[in-house]
């Protein structure tokens, strides 16, 4: 996920593929000497943004003094270009032992061979505690290869006057939803409901899931689109009603331009859909033109009250690289950094502001903060389907854009999802 954590959780209270790998024998002595001690160096990369220093003090402080002679070097690493770096990394013999690794990025890592196996550290690692939304990002044909860290999902953004004045309030089902967005027009005729280009894709995949579809299954040994079946038309149709209120053109994504900083700060937006760095650059981004900000955030709502909208989840996982020449204790390192204790103690350093892997270590976030609302879609994340080449559909020109665009366009759902659908198949089945 390439996005700041720490400007993610800056908002209204929390303002804030791989070479061959050697096997465990060539390299097992050096980490099974690593667990009793020695002087060695275990070296973790992070990503910039994603670890606060008191936390990652704190991780590294506990785990020194269990391993005498041990040091543990973090090295934080930049977003730009950083597949290549970590592919390369991971090929050579002395690759970083723990590695930040995005949560769509981990199986194809995994598939490559870069990754160690860590299936028979469940328990270790508190494999039973995860949440289930967020544990299948980190296997891979029924193995698992990272521990999930955190993640962040998207919720409604909404300006409190622009809904005071229209007598809105935040709604909890589809339904409320739309109503709501009928008598914000009605007030303000001038401005627009909601704020949602054509192709927000991660927000049109949890409609699909919503009505019990996905983007892609498999079937047999091969991959499927699953964009031209009913449970796609009901989320496509319902996602065009929405955008039917707001003018944002219908061939672009949220970041074409940036709807945080280039749309919103300018006015005339009553609510939109984003992540919590998106709320804080658009605080940011209104405070420097001299106004001010006053926004409310909830839940992207549900078909019924009882169950909150489903949402992508975005995050990182953490994992081991096969190469580690102290597997052993990266292992060790990454049981203390994603245990429960480690997670409560993480998610006290971003103020609650993401869902950690196990749902029982739940900060509570601030009241009225983005990181609560978020915490309350938490029930129903999901994650893009688990393929090593899923990579290959995000990679423009993105078939499921193309699909939404030629639908809101006027397209029958059935048609444009078919189409799409062979594209996805052959994107997804071209690595076997």
């Amino acid at each position: 996920m390439k996005r700041k954590l720490i400007a993610a959780i800056g908002v209204a209270g929390m303002m804030v593929s791989i070479a061959a790998c050697g096997s465990d024998s060539d390299k097992a002595k050096d980490g099974d000497k690593g667990t009793a001690g020695g002087d060695k160096t275990l070296t973790v990369w992070v990503m910039d943004g994603s670890a606060p220093q008191e936390w990652i003090d704190g991780v590294n402080k506990e785990f020194e003094a269990s391993h005498p002679g041990v040091k543990v070097k973090v090295e934080t690493q930049q977003w730009t270009d950083i597949q290549t770096k970590v592919t390369t990394a991971l090929s050579e013999n002395t690759p970083p032992d723990v590695l930040e690794i995005g949560n769509t990025q981990t199986t194809g890592y995994a598939a490559s061979g870069g990754l160690a196996d860590l299936s028979g550290d469940k328990d270790k690692l508190g494999y039973a505690n995860w949440s289930e939304g967020i544990k299948p990002s980190a296997e891979l044909e029924g193995k698992l290869y990272a521990a999930p860290w955190w993640a962040a999902n998207r919720a409604v953004i909404y300006d409190k006057a622009a809904f005071k004045k229209a007598g809105v309030t935040p709604p909890k089902t589809r339904a409320e939803w739309i109503d709501g967005l009928k008598k914000l027009k009605a007030a303000d005729p001038k401005s627009q409901p909601l704020y949602l280009p054509g192709q927000s894709w991660y927000v049109f995949a949890g409609f699909l899931w919503d009505e019990g579809g996905d983007l892609a299954t498999k079937d047999g040994d091969k991959w499927k689109g699953g964009l031209g079946t009913a449970e796609a038309a009901s989320a496509i149709n319902f996602y065009k009603e929405l955008q039917s209120y707001s003018t944002a053109p219908k061939d672009k994504d949220e970041a074409t331009p940036q709807q945080s900083t280039d749309i919103v700060p300018k006015g005339g937006v009553a609510s939109w859909i984003g992540l919590g760095w998106e709320a804080g650059g658009a605080i940011d981004a209104i405070k420097k033109a001299g106004k001010t900000a006053d926004f409310g955030y909830f839940p992207i709502p549900g078909k019924t009250a009882d169950k909150p909208g489903s949402v992508f989840f975005g995050g990182s996982n953490l994992a081991v690289a096969e190469r580690s020449q102290n597997k052993d204790l990266a292992k060790e390192w990454l049981a203390l950094a994603t245990n429960k204790k480690g997670m409560q103690a993480y998610g006290t350093a971003v103020k609650g502001g993401i869902v950690p892997n196990d749902p029982s270590a739940q900060i509570q976030p601030e009241a009225g903060s983005f990181a609560e609302a978020m915490v309350k879609s938490a029930s129903s994340g999901r994650i893009t389907p688990i393929t090593e080449g899923w990579a290959n559909v995000e990679t423009e020109p993105n078939p499921i854009k193309g699909y939404m665009t030629k639908v809101l366009k006027g397209e029958d759902p059935k048609k444009a999802g078919e189409e799409a659908d062979k594209v996805i198949a052959e994107l997804l089945n071209q690595l076997r």
